[in-house]
C-alpha cells in the first residue's frame, strides 16, 4: 500500500488515520504521479518526500492538530500555497523550480519555495517532490472537497479580533472572549477566517467552548493570500454554511494584520453589516495608532502584549483614546462581561444582527 503521513491541510479528504502517527493509505483510492509544472495551481494536493537537508527535528500537524515529527525519508501529504508572514516566512508555490524542491511554509502541511525568511525561524523541512494527488488521471485540489454552498443567511452578530501584527495575542483574546460568552449563556461559533493554515488555533477555539468551529480551509484555501474576489467569494460560501448553524453569536479572527496580503480588509467589508464589537490586539500602544490611521476604523477594545502593564494600558488611552484590557486577567471579566453584553444587545436593536434564539 502507497502511505504518507496526512497534514491537517489534508483534513478535507476522505482518509482515515491509522493510529496515532498520521500515517494513511493512498490507494486503492487515491494514487500519485509527477505533473508538469505548467499545470500545477493553488491548493492542489501533493505528496512530497522529506530529504537529508531537513533538520533533525521534523513536526507536521495532523488533522487532529497534534504534532507528530517526521524523519528522512517520509512521505508527507500536503497542499501548495502561498506564505506573507512578516515575522517569520514569505513563500510561495510558484517560486518551485524545475527540480521540484519544496519546502513545509508552515507545519499544517502548506507546501512552496520560500523567498525570504527571519533568521529568527529554524530551518524549515525539505521535500522533494513525488507528485500530485489523483484520482484516476485527474489531480486533486482543495476545492474538490468542499461541500456545497449553504443555503443559510449569516445574520449573527459577530466580535471581529483583528491584529497589528501575527503573534499579537488575537487567539489567546479569542479563547477569552469566547468563555466570557458561554458564560452569559450564548452558544458561540468561531472561526479564523485569513491567514496561512495552521489548525492548533482554531481547535483552541472549541477547547474554549465554541460549539462550531471553522477556517478558511473549510472553504478549499491552503492560506488566504489570493486575489481579493476568489476570497471574498470563498468567505461568502462559508458565511451561508454558519448561517445554518443556530448559533447566538460568532467569534471571528482575522490572522496577522488587516494590512497584510491576507485579504484581511475584505474580511472586514463583508462583516462590517455584523459587527457588534471589534478587538484590536497589539504588540504595542503605538501600533495601535497605526492601525487605527492606516485601517480607518477605531476599535472597542484594544489587547494583547500592550495591555500587559498598566503603563501600556494609559499610554493606549492617551493616544488612542481607546480603552485597553488585559483579557487574559481573571480580574477582567466583569468589564468584559459588560462591553459584550452591550454590544450585542445594541447590534440586535439596530438590526445588524438578529437576537438570539
Amino acid at each position: 500500500m502507497s502511505t504518507a503521513l496526512l497534514t491537517s491541510l489534508g483534513r478535507l479528504l476522505p482518509l482515515e488515520l491509522h493510529g496515532a502517527g498520521g500515517l494513511v493509505e493512498l490507494e486503492p483510492r487515491f494514487g500519485v504521479a509527477p505533473l508538469e509544472r505548467t499545470r500545477w495551481g493553488e491548493g492542489d494536493y501533493v505528496v512530497g518526500r522529506v530529504t537529508p537537508r531537513s533538520p533533525l527535528r521534523i513536526p507536521f500537524e495532523l488533522p487532529t492538530g497534534r504534532l507528530v515529527e517526521a524523519g528522512e525519508g517520509d512521505r508527507v501529504l500536503g497542499a501548495l500555497g502561498t506564505r506573507a508572514a512578516t515575522l517569520e516566512v514569505v513563500g510561495d508555490w510558484r517560486a518551485v523550480g524545475a527540480d521540484g524542491a519544496l519546502q513545509a511554509l508552515t507545519p499544517a502541511g502548506l507546501m512552496g519555495q520560500v523567498t525570504s525568511k527571519s533568521d529568527q525561524v529554524p530551518d524549515l523541512v525539505e521535500l522533494a517532490y513525488e507528485g500530485h494527488l489523483l484520482e484516476g488521471e485527474r489531480p486533486l485540489r482543495m476545492d474538490d472537497f468542499v461541500p456545497a454552498r449553504g443555503r443559510g443567511s449569516f445574520s449573527l452578530p459577530v466580535v471581529l479580533i483583528v491584529g497589528s501584527s501575527m503573534s499579537a495575542g488575537k487567539t489567546t483574546t479569542g479563547r477569552r472572549l469566547v468563555r466570557v460568552l458561554r458564560s452569559l449563556g450564548h452558544r458561540v461559533l468561531a472561526a479564523k477566517l485569513t491567514g496561512a493554515a495552521r489548525y492548533r488555533d482554531v481547535l483552541s477555539l472549541g477547547d474554549a467552548g465554541a460549539e462550531w468551529i471553522f477556517d478558511f480551509v473549510d472553504a478549499g484555501l491552503p492560506s488566504t493570500v489570493c486575489e481579493p474576489e476568489v476570497y471574498r467569494a470563498k468567505l461568502r460560501d462559508l458565511l451561508a454554511r454558519m448561517g445554518e448553524l443556530p448559533a447566538d453569536v460568532a467569534v471571528f479572527e482575522a490572522g496577522a494584520s488587516p494590512l497584510e496580503p491576507y485579504n484581511g480588509s475584505v474580511a472586514f467589508e463583508e462583516l462590517r453589516p455584523h459587527l457588534a464589537c471589534t478587538v484590536l490586539c497589539a504588540s504595542d500602544p503605538y501600533a495601535v495608532v497605526g492601525i487605527i490611521d492606516a485601517f480607518g476604523h477605531r476599535p472597542d477594545l484594544v489587547a494583547g502584549p500592550t495591555a500587559n502593564t498598566e503603563a501600556g494600558v494609559q499610554l493606549v488611552k492617551r493616544l488612542a483614546q481607546v480603552r485597553a484590557l488585559d483579557a487574559r486577567q481573571r480580574e477582567a471579566e466583569p468589564e468584559l462581561r459588560r462591553l459584550l453584553e452591550r454590544a450585542l444587545k445594541s447590534a440586535c436593536a439596530s438590526g445588524a444582527a438578529s437576537p438570539p434564539a
